[in-house]
This record gives structure tokens, sequence and C-alpha cells, in this order.
């Protein structure tokens, strides 16, 4: 286990604290534990990395509060729902607020564990998609500005010929900008290219490049 492998606890019960923390320290994970969510967004100022288990209703503000205070501030941490109320409503409200999971106490301790694999493994396919999309827009940003023009028609679907005749050159020299935007894109067809642009263009702080 690594040390990136922190579990943020929140909940206003002790025990559970006590109780949920031994487990998890048990299996190596490094356990935070806070009695309620503003404590807990106040020491993660500081400290943004991990995943996130609250229990549903504390004082202050619950945890279905908490997770979209979280998306507001843009707080990118895998959370997990603990209640001793679970109903549909209340897990369908988790769920559309991003929440990995949603677990009824009292909870086996390998519903638990498997919650907590499953955040991290989120976590780490957003953290590596966050990457692939600065990779592409970086890639995009070294794109002259006759390529840029060129790239737009791809996206329009035009055909090179199109592409020649509405920027006033030739189809070969088109030919040769395409074959320049297809490598600095690292991308193997055209199919790719678009996917790739797009998915650089949807992300939250994702704008068109053009």
């Amino acid at each position: 286990m690594n040390d990136t492998k922190i579990v943020h606890l929140i909940d206003d019960d002790a025990a559970m604290r006590d109780a949920v923390g031994l487990l998890l320290s048990t299996e190596g994970f490094s356990v935070h534990t806070y009695p309620s969510a503003p404590a807990f967004l106040k020491a993660v100022a500081t400290n943004r990395e991990g995943c996130v288990i609250t229990d549903v209703r504390m004082p202050e503000m619950s945890g279905i509060e908490l997770i979209a205070r979280m998306k507001e501030d843009r707080i990118a941490m895998p959370v997990i729902v603990l209640t001793a109320h679970a109903h549909v409503p209340l897990a369908v409200e988790a769920m559309k607020l991003g929440a990995v999971d949603l677990l009824e106490k009292p909870f086996e301790d390998h519903a638990l564990l498997a919650a907590v694999d499953a955040a991290f493994a989120r976590r780490s396919m957003e953290q590596s998609r966050s990457r692939e999309t600065q990779a592409t827009k970086d890639r995009l940003a070294s794109l002259t500005k006759r390529e840029n023009e060129i790239l737009a028609g791809l996206l329009k679907g035009q055909s090179n010929k199109v592409i020649a005749h509405e920027l006033g050159i030739s189809i070969r020299t088109t030919e040769v900008h395409r074959a320049n935007i297809m490598a600095k894109m690292q991308a193997g067809n055209l199919a790719a290219l678009v996917k790739m642009v797009l998915a650089a263009s949807s992300g939250p702080e994702g704008e068109a490049q053009e």
C-alpha cells in the first residue's frame, strides 16, 4: 500500500469512526477521521488525496450536502456514503451527485473494503483521463494557424478537396498539413483524431480548440 491510499472518514459517531478506522488501518490505509463535514472541509483544503467515506445524517451538514459542496468546490475525491436509513431516493440522490457507493449500516467488512477499492480505481482512472486530456490540449496548442484551419475542416467532415478549396490552397498542401496534424496529435486515423479533440474540449475546463 503506498502513501497515497488515504481515506478520509467522516462520522459524528465516535464508535463508528474507531471501528471503521481500525478496519481500514489494518488493511494498510492511512485513515484521517473527522467528527463533522465542516471539519473535513477545513482540513482537506491542504490535502485532496485519497477517497472519502461519509455518514449521511450528521449535525451541521449532511453527507449528501457534503458531496454537493465538494462538487461545487471542485474537490475531486471519490465518495462512499454510509447510512443507517437507506432508501431509494437517498441512493439515487447520492449517485447523481457522483458517489461511488452507498452502504447500509451495519455492513460487512468485505463490502466496505470492496467499495474503497472501487473508489481508488475510479480516482486512478479519472487522473489518467485528466493527464490524457491535458496532453491532448498541449498537442493542440502546438498546431500552427493553418493546421488549425485544416483541423476545423476535418472536424466538420470535409474532404481534402473541399478544405483546399475553402482555404485557397492546393490539395497537395492540404494533404501535407493533414499528415503533420496527425503526427503532432499522435492520432492513428481520422476517427481517433476526432475522438481525441472532442474529449479534450468536453471537460469542465475544456473549450473548443480552433
